[in-house]
């Protein structure tokens, strides 16, 4: 069960690694539900939704809670078996990793969200009629922001996508403005999983920790290029982190405790700091409204060890 469920999570980082984030929304008008129909330019393909779409379908849990927060969950029908976030979002057998375009089209969609253009499902989708909207892993907070004012374009929730996008950002200063400043620089060590995964600053993920101010001991270590290397734990322990972020918690039940029983880790500033942080894997993965909370948890993180300092 461990070795498929650290499978998943690579594959999705990988999968997401390798998409390109699509930031250009060119639809000039802000539409609402009365002024449809409305033509998006998404990763260099116009798009064309005809009337506001009461029929989505997101096979992908960012876009899941990108929709439900901008206020266009009624409007959707079906998520994929990893969207786990909002509770109420009508969760299916539909795979956003192995997608059955026969099961997809029997439900009749009249808008189809993707996060990867797996197996040609864009081109197969399109072939049926089914408009489908590409929201690639994002690079950015910025491109999180335009993804969610494309998805209030195509949905008619403008309203909505633009109180998200100022809320987030709102949450975004207030966690910076109440960062404190360290006396010396702080690194982190961000774990994917048991096996030792990590992001780079390169990452989104990474991003957000490097505008709360901290080094990134994965940046120097073997394949940091691919922008998620396999760390050893021989280098974890020399580069000995302050602080230690645990994306693994739900997947892998890895705790502080389980950190601090593995070979020479005791001693690790991060662990004799008590600077261990238990993230949410799901909060810590996706690049939806609920980034402000992964920022938030990570600015808590330093103004507590900087407290201590």
């Amino acid at each position: 069960m461990f070795k498929k469920t650290v499978a998943v999570v690579l594959s999705a980082l990988v999968l997401t690694a390798c998409g390109s984030s699509n930031s250009e929304v060119t639809e000039t008008k802000a539409p609402t539900s009365a002024n449809f129909p409305v033509t998006i330019n998404n990763n260099g393909i116009d798009v064309v939704i005809t009337e506001q779409p009461d029929a989505i379908i997101s096979l992908s849990p960012t876009a899941t809670e990108m929709l439900f927060a901008i206020g266009a969950g009624d409007q959707v029908i079906a998520v994929d078996d990893q969207s786990t976030y909002p509770a109420e979002a009508p969760i299916s057998d539909l795979s956003g990793f192995t997608p059955n375009i026969e099961a997809i089209v029997a439900k009749q969609p009249d808008l189809v969200v993707v996060s990867n253009d797996i197996d040609n499902v864009i081109s197969a989708l399109q072939s049926a009629g089914v408009p489908v909207l590409l929201e690639s892993a994002a690079a950015t907070l910025e491109d999180t922001y335009a993804q969610i004012a494309e998805l209030g374009l195509a949905t008619g929730q403008v309203t909505g996508a633009d109180e998200l996008i100022m809320s987030m950002k709102s949450d975004v200063d207030t966690a910076l403005k109440s960062l404190t400043n360290p006396l010396s620089e702080l690194t982190y060590y961000h774990e994917l999983d048991p096996t030792l995964y990590s992001v780079t600053s390169a990452t989104f993920i990474g991003q957000l920790y490097a505008l709360a101010g901290l080094e990134n001991i994965a940046d120097a270590a073997p394949d940091a290029e691919s922008g998620y290397p396999q760390l050893s734990a021989e280098y974890i322990v020399k580069a000995d982190p302050d602080l230690i972020f645990l994306a693994d918690t739900k997947c892998c039940s890895v705790t502080q405790a389980e950190l601090a029983a593995r070979p020479g880790f005791m001693a690790l500033s991060a662990i004799t700091a008590n600077s261990v942080v238990e993230l949410d894997d799901d909060v810590a993965s996706r690049w939806g409204p609920r980034t402000t909370e992964m920022l938030t948890a990570i600015v808590n993180a330093v103004n507590k060890l900087t407290a201590a300092q």
